[in-house]
């Protein structure tokens, strides 16, 4: 069942029939800044057994915690550092993830079975009052299937999970559209698990010394954070890069010069100045500023996915700090690897 909420005003009755359906073991999809997540009670084993099951995610990837703000964060983990609460200061409510030392009351299931907790407090209007009526943690990744394209509409959380969603809350598209970023404060430095909406250099003006090389998990392995596989974020056809859109329309004319009934999408950063898109090419312009590409980067990809395309042809990001969230999926959407 999908409801339309107004995120400017929850309906109180709506979100008490969520918090509902959460404390049965149901599984709820909430709009975030950031993705839908799927959210379940972070505390009920068979609600996240379900999670793991819906999205065919291994049972080795922690799942992030979300919560009102720090003090309902502290009874999960072991202590919370000076620098927790100065991250929290400066970017909570927002798109930043605190992986820390758990506490007793956080399930194995919640951790991967490691040590460690991933936290944060979501700014969206409609998952902070589900969050007040709720009174716990809720666990929420990606309301999509295990390495797809992460929702950022209700749409394609129904495209993507359909009947194994109880309720989804429409809350219309997501304002950030990729993930939050997580940092690791278990070590001496603090490290960048996953990048995100939240930039290095913002963390750094507040941590001072940052570990910024993000790595990738082999399967198998305990994840202390979602988003470490090499492959993740991933459309259903082959991406295919240019340097610039004119490149991208004559890589779209070559292919389907090859393959005359092929389905192409172009995703581009701006229009191209003097040619149009093959015939049988879909085009995307997703903008030239970081901050708008990644809010409309997934929503092209699902559009891609709806339309069949079987080759995803993508102009090349620019290689600056601002940019380095969208290369990283890029990357693994691709299963390229940057160093």
């Amino acid at each position: 069942m999908r409801i339309v909420v107004d995120p400017s005003a929850p309906d109180p009755e709506v979100l008490r029939k969520a918090v509902a359906v959460l404390r049965a073991s149901g599984l709820v999809a909430v709009p975030t800044e950031t993705v839908y997540g799927l959210g379940a009670l972070g505390t009920d084993p068979v609600a996240l057994a379900r999670v793991f099951e819906a999205k065919g995610r291994p049972t080795t990837h922690a799942l992030i915690l979300h919560v009102l703000d720090l003090d309902a964060a502290r009874p999960l983990v072991a202590g919370v550092p000076a620098l927790a609460e100065r991250l929290a200061a400066a970017f909570w409510p927002g798109p930043l993830t605190m992986v820390l030392p758990r506490s007793a009351l956080v399930p194995d299931a919640v951790t991967g079975g490691g040590p460690t907790v991933a936290i944060r407090a979501p700014s969206h209007p409609v998952v902070r009052a589900l969050l007040r009526l709720l009174d716990a943690p809720l666990a929420a990744p990606s309301a999509n299937r295990y390495q797809s394209v992460s929702p950022t509409r209700a749409t394609h959380v129904e495209r993507s999970l359909g009947a194994a969603v109880d309720l989804v809350l429409d809350a219309g598209p997501c304002e950030r559209g990729i993930e939050s970023t997580v940092v690791d404060l278990t070590g001496p430095v603090p490290r960048i698990l996953r990048l995100g909406a939240v930039s290095a250099e913002d963390l750094r003006a507040v941590v001072g010394e940052l570990d910024v090389q993000v790595h990738v998990v082999e399967p198998g392995v305990a994840h202390a954070s979602p988003g470490l596989d090499a492959r993740h974020y991933a459309p259903r056809g082959r991406i295919a890069f240019a340097e610039e859109s004119e490149g991208a329309l004559a890589l779209a004319a070559v292919a389907l010069r090859a393959n005359p009934d092929a389905k192409i999408a172009l995703l581009i950063r701006r229009p191209p100045v003097a040619a149009t898109p093959p015939q049988g090419c879909s085009l995307r312009v997703l903008g030239d500023d970081p901050v708008i590409y990644a809010r409309n980067l997934y929503d092209a990809l699902h559009d891609a996915d709806e339309q069949g395309a079987t080759l995803l042809i993508v102009e090349q990001v620019p290689h600056l700090p601002a940019w380095a969230a969208v290369r990283d999926r890029l990357s693994r959407a691709s299963n390229i690897n940057e160093t």
